[in-house]
């Protein structure tokens, strides 16, 4: 894997750049719009991973301060699998189910969680299963309840751009990277 600066003019890095080693990507996004094309080829690079290699949902962490794009990037996720309505940020009602065609989705917001033992009581864990793809904003707030994700995403501001670092936690998060790598995502 190199550990050079590569620039890209495909459709999910057209305003960003992409640095690769060993298992993590990080792109400089410079908008919402490079931020949602993101969020589809990731969601694209997930769904090619659960097709050709394991049968297994997806589970990925969103970290960032308030406004650093977290629901943007979710709402460029989403639109990749054909939802086309309003994506809203599911920070009072804790998640926002998405039943679309081929995949369930459900993104999460655990700002307003005080405690981790709530994230067990509301029951959230019966919505990991081998049919669904779980974005979760806030997973430190749930703690020691939530399993491994298989992509740990970080989302700074930092100048006038958005640095977003993707970090793969496990086999098909390793392999969702490889696959964006390859398609130059």
């Amino acid at each position: 894997m190199s550990n050079s600066k590569n620039t890209r003019d495909n459709a999910a890095n057209e305003t960003g750049r992409q640095k690769a080693r060993d298992s993590f990507l990080e792109y400089a996004l410079a908008d919402d719009q490079a931020t949602q094309d993101l969020g589809s080829a990731l969601a694209k690079a997930l769904d090619q991973a659960n097709d050709s290699k394991t049968k297994s949902h997806g589970l990925i962490f969103l970290n960032g301060e308030l406004g650093a794009g977290k629901t943007t990037f979710s709402r460029g996720f989403l639109r990749f699998f054909g939802h086309t309505n309003a994506v809203k940020s599911p920070t009072y009602t804790l998640v926002e189910p998405y039943e679309l065609e081929s995949v369930s989705v459900y993104h999460f917001d655990l700002y307003r969680l005080t405690d981790q033992e709530e994230f067990y009581y509301l029951g959230f864990e019966d919505y990991f299963t081998s049919n669904s793809i779980c974005l979760i904003e806030w997973p430190e707030k749930a703690g020691d309840f939530l399993p491994c994700c298989d992509i740990d995403i970080n989302i700074r501001i930092k100048d006038e751009e958005r640095v977003t670092t993707l970090e793969s936690r496990t086999v098909l998060g390793a392999h969702v990277l490889e696959l964006m790598k390859r398609a130059g995502d």
